[in-house]
């Protein structure tokens, strides 16, 4: 059976609803609240919050036993043509990597590129390019606890299908650059169709036993594909249950960060499919 970190992209609903300017660490409390275990900070507009402020959401988090993750700004692409451009990103992944250090976050996640003019093969070398600086800088600046991830992406124009993922991941070679599955991504790709298991298989062959870090959320067909739009899990496209399944065959650790518009509802809803299979959801401290 997986050891299950699982919880909300963002603060949650309810903390909205009870109130107004509910803030991350509001969130933190109401994620321990509602009876799971890990929440993902959205930094995907930009990095706003202060290194003090990570700080403090970090002491609640442990005190609490909730798993923190950070989503980096959407503002980043590695293969730009334009040099300003991939500066600009690396300096968001940089702050996103400082805040979260400074919250004792897992893992900071982030949309690599697009290929653009350099095609899959040379935007591979430029991301791996952008990633071994952010490396470098991650050392001169005494960044050793959060990993950054690099996400499997949906569109066919972005760089990020799972096996050149897993690829430069392995390629880089460093315990500090993981690569972070999003199952919706991975059935939007293939065109509205998702192997768990085979994907599964893939990691063992990759990564071995690594702790996995994913996102879910289900995906819209639109105008003839399937688009990165997020639905709730009930639409079931892709359905959660079978991947339940699978993982309770799994002796693995796992974060699943539910990103539907939905968050912490549909993360209890996904929490009763876990358990129902024998999943275990790792103790609240």
């Amino acid at each position: 059976m997986a050891r299950v970190y699982l919880g909300p992209a963002g603060i949650p609903i309810g903390a909205k609803e009870r109130k107004r300017s509910a803030g991350t660490i509001d969130g933190i409390r109401y994620v321990r609240e509602a009876g799971l275990n890990a929440m993902e900070v959205e930094f995907v507009q930009g990095v706003r919050m202060t290194r003090e402020a990570a700080m403090d959401a970090g002491e609640v988090a442990r005190e609490l036993g909730v798993r923190l993750s950070v989503h980096a700004p959407y503002f980043i692409n590695l293969c730009s043509e334009e040099k300003e451009k991939v500066e600009a990103s690396l300096s968001r992944l940089q702050e996103s990597l400082d805040r979260g250090e400074a919250m004792g976050a897992t893992v900071v996640v982030f949309h690599p590129a697009y290929y653009g003019k350099l095609g899959p093969e040379g935007c591979y070398n430029a991301v791996k390019d952008g990633v071994l600086k952010i490396v470098d800088w991650m050392k001169e600046n005494g960044i050793k606890g959060v990993k950054l991830g690099l996400e499997v992406m949906a569109r066919k124009n972005q760089f990020g299908n799972l096996e050149e993922t897993f690829r430069l991941v392995k390629d880089i070679k460093h315990p500090q650059v993981v690569a972070v599955i999003d199952w919706g991504h991975v059935f939007a790709r293939n065109g509205g169709s998702i192997d768990y298991r085979a994907v599964l298989n893939m990691w063992h062959e990759y990564f071995d036993d690594q702790p996995m870090h994913t996102h879910f959320t289900c995906v819209k067909f639109k105008r003839g594909e399937w688009v990165d739009e997020h639905e709730p899990i009930d639409t079931n496209n892709p359905p959660f249950e079978p991947l339940a399944k699978e993982l309770a065959s799994e002796d693995i650790e796992i974060t699943i960060i539910n990103e539907s518009p939905l968050l912490e509802r549909d993360a209890l809803k996904m929490k009763e499919v876990l358990l129902r299979y024998n999943n275990v959801l790792v103790e609240l401290q």
